[in-house]
């Protein structure tokens, strides 16, 4: 019996997810299956993996052929460098606390990349917020310059009107006291 990783479809229209399972390679894809070893949600900014990495690894090594995309998330959780590993064992290169210090190494750099590229995509999020507070401050000052403009125009226009016409009845009474 041919066995097949596989993705098995879930979720609504337009969201979909992923359960990743062992299957029989002529069952359809939401069909039938063996084992189900993880998740897979590609929604979420990164991807979510929920991955049972044992029994990925025991079917990976048993035989089971993953499609292209099972592949690559297998890679990017360490399914595949665990089986070279292995091999390696296997044939004597080296021995199993090597193999395994070799693992823990590419997994502790994983997660040092995965971190910093974290902590560069919050600081970028902060930049472009603190960008968009600083626009909206010029942008609501130079709205408050206009208005502050338009009311001293106002009030000098107000403060105009008024003075002819208290300067008006003053310059009638000094004419006749002249003559």
């Amino acid at each position: 019996m041919a066995t097949r990783i596989r993705l098995q479809r879930h979720g609504r229209k337009n969201y979909a997810f992923y359960s990743i399972v062992i299957a029989n390679a002529q069952a359809p894809r939401d069909g039938r299956f063996i084992e189900k070893i993880g998740t897979y949600n590609p929604n979420t900014n990164p991807s979510t993996i929920d991955l049972n990495f044992e029994r990925a690894l025991y079917w990976v090594l048993v035989g089971a052929q993953p499609t292209d995309t099972v592949r690559n998330i297998l890679s990017k959780e360490g399914v595949y460098l665990k089986k070279h590993l292995l091999g390696g064992v296997k044939k004597g290169a080296f021995d199993e606390a090597a193999a395994e210090s070799k693992f823990e190494a590419w997994k502790k750099e994983k997660d040092a990349k995965a971190q910093k590229a974290a902590d560069k995509e919050a600081a970028d999020k902060a930049a472009a917020k603190k960008a968009r507070l600083d626009a909206e401050k010029k942008a609501n000052e130079a709205v408050a310059a206009k208005i502050a403009e338009k009311k001293a125009a106002a009030l000098a226009a107000q403060a105009e009107a008024e003075a002819p016409a208290e300067e008006a009845p003053a310059a009638e009474t000094e004419a006749p006291a002249e003559a």
